[in-house]
């Protein structure tokens, strides 16, 4: 459903921004009612969202949204829901900031050997680069063509691969000139990509991961996502970490880590608030991009459009 914008113009203080994280165990719900705004502190303005209701897990799947997210206003922190059945529930520290172009809308993010690869959404805007982590400046780009609309992305060997969204297309690049090597075709939409060293792991939106071959390109498996029994909808940018996929659930502040044996969530890392703080002249949206340096130890995390990338530790609650 579209969401309507409506423009104010205000005193700062009275700025406010509220979510209310409900909780409803019986159900089997888990809720986001997000009030949404921009805030543009260099003018004073503000720009509302209507209510959003978002399922982090339901007793049926959710359809894939069809529309383009748009921007919103990350919510100030909220209580960390509580799950049973062996579930860790994670908050953060904040190690490190990091520049981010307020210009890319995230869908990928990839630490290799002291860089990141970062791929790039929207229509006519879609783009795969090289980023320095100290400075985000932009070392080396390649836009897709107009009709693509960039999603995640993944480096498997010598390669860089990246999906796009509704195309059911993807490309394979040299990952140090990003020559374009190859096109390859899948059967769903295109959200998150990542792999586990011998397999391709993708997300499409829905509570299914599918498998692919990193030599063939084709579909070879698929595992269906779930808390206690329930599908958890709405997977979207992927990084494999210590064994597990960690997910971003789109639209939430919320990332899940899964188990590909069974398709278990093994843990909720709740990253509300991050962008407490942090100056915003522009238009935010949602949390978006996960990115793991493994010889360091390092956890990144960013958005869409956001202005700064995050290292992040992770605290048992």
């Amino acid at each position: 459903m579209p969401r309507q914008i409506l423009h104010f113009s205000v005193q700062r203080q009275h700025l406010l921004s509220q979510q209310h994280l409900l909780t409803n165990i019986f159900g089997g719900f888990i809720k986001l009612c997000l009030a949404k705004f921009y805030i543009f502190p260099s003018n004073g303005n503000i720009y509302y969202h209507s209510n959003i209701y978002t399922n982090i897990y339901t007793n049926a799947p959710t359809s894939t949204p069809t529309h383009i997210p748009t921007a919103t206003q990350t919510p100030t922190p909220t209580q960390t829901p509580v799950f049973t059945n062996n579930i860790s529930v994670y908050t953060y520290t904040i190690i490190a900031t990091y520049p981010h172009d307020h210009d890319a809308f995230t869908q990928g993010l990839v630490f290799e050997d002291g860089i990141f690869y970062e791929g790039t959404g929207l229509y006519e805007q879609s783009s795969l680069r090289k980023v320095a982590i100290e400075t985000g400046q932009v070392q080396q780009i390649y836009e897709l063509p107009k009709q693509f609309f960039g999603e995640g992305l993944t480096i498997y060997e010598d390669k860089i691969i990246q999906l796009t969204w509704k195309s059911q297309i993807g490309f394979v690049y040299n990952k140090d000139t990003f020559a374009l090597l190859r096109q390859f075709r899948y059967p769903t939409e295109g959200w998150g990509l990542t792999h586990d060293g011998h397999r391709l792991v993708m997300s499409d939106g829905t509570a299914t991961i599918y498998f692919l071959s990193p030599d063939t390109l084709e579909l070879i498996g698929q595992i269906n996502v779930h808390i206690n029994g329930k599908p958890v909808t709405r997977l979207n940018e992927l990084e494999y970490i210590k064994g597990e996929v960690y997910a971003n659930i789109w639209q939430t502040e919320q990332i899940v880590s899964i188990n590909l044996e069974n398709g278990n969530v093994t843990g909720l890392i709740n990253l509300t608030g991050l962008l407490r703080g942090v100056e915003i002249n522009h238009p935010v949206d949602v949390l978006n991009g996960i990115a793991y340096d493994e010889e360091h130890d390092r956890l990144f995390v960013t958005g869409k459009w956001w202005p700064v990338l995050f290292e992040i530790e992770l605290v048992p609650r």
